[in-house]
């Protein structure tokens, strides 16, 4: 039995702290998992500019809401998910998901959670699980399932290579290079027939 595991950011929507960077006009908040591959690090960073620019969740929450999936990222989806069971698993927080999920007809999610005071400054994030993508791919393998996983980013790395088949989607030309073995499609088309081979 299959199950197909997908990164969210990059792949199905644009990134939403490249979405925010540009609505807030702070640069700095442009920096993804694409170039920081500790994702502690990063977060830490990104909340520290917040609390300096004096932004909370409501703010990159309005920015949400005006995302919509990247074009054909839907019904890729939907065809997908009538082949084959799909997880989505982001190091995405659960008050960014809901809005981007209803908009892609409610796949599952699993991702981490923000830490929100009263005043909607966002103090801390808590992660799911340490290595939340490879150590989700390795729980699902133990309980009898072969994992297909599609991921564009250095955090991605860890459960497509743990996979039963592993694919790069929309990747940096620095990730395609240190990976030469995995291969990297720009098309939802490719996606899909890459993964019906494999099915």
């Amino acid at each position: 039995m299959e199950i197909v595991c997908l990164d969210l950011e990059g792949v199905l929507v644009p990134e939403i702290w490249i979405a925010f960077a540009e609505a807030s006009g702070i640069p700095e908040l442009k920096k993804t998992t694409r170039d920081e591959p500790d994702y502690n690090k990063l977060m830490n960073y990104r909340l520290a500019i917040l609390k300096e620019h004096g932004l909370g969740l409501k703010e990159i929450q309005d920015t949400i809401a005006r995302i919509d999936p990247m074009p054909g990222a839907k019904e890729f989806l939907d065809e997908l998910r009538s082949l084959t069971q799909v997880i989505i698993i982001s190091d995405t927080f659960t008050q960014f998901a809901k809005p981007l999920m209803e908009k892609l007809g409610w796949p599952t999610i699993f991702c981490n959670t923000l830490e929100v005071a009263e005043s909607g400054e966002i103090t801390g994030f808590k992660m799911r699980i340490e290595k939340s993508k490879y150590t989700t791919v390795k729980a699902l393998q133990s309980i009898g399932y072969d994992t297909i996983a599609s991921g564009d980013s250095y955090n991605d790395l860890g459960m497509i290579k743990a996979s039963k088949a592993g694919f790069l989607f929309r990747s940096t030309e620095q990730i395609k290079k240190d990976n030469p073995e995995l291969p990297a499609f720009e098309t939802y088309e490719e996606l899909l027939a890459a993964i019906k081979a494999v099915l």
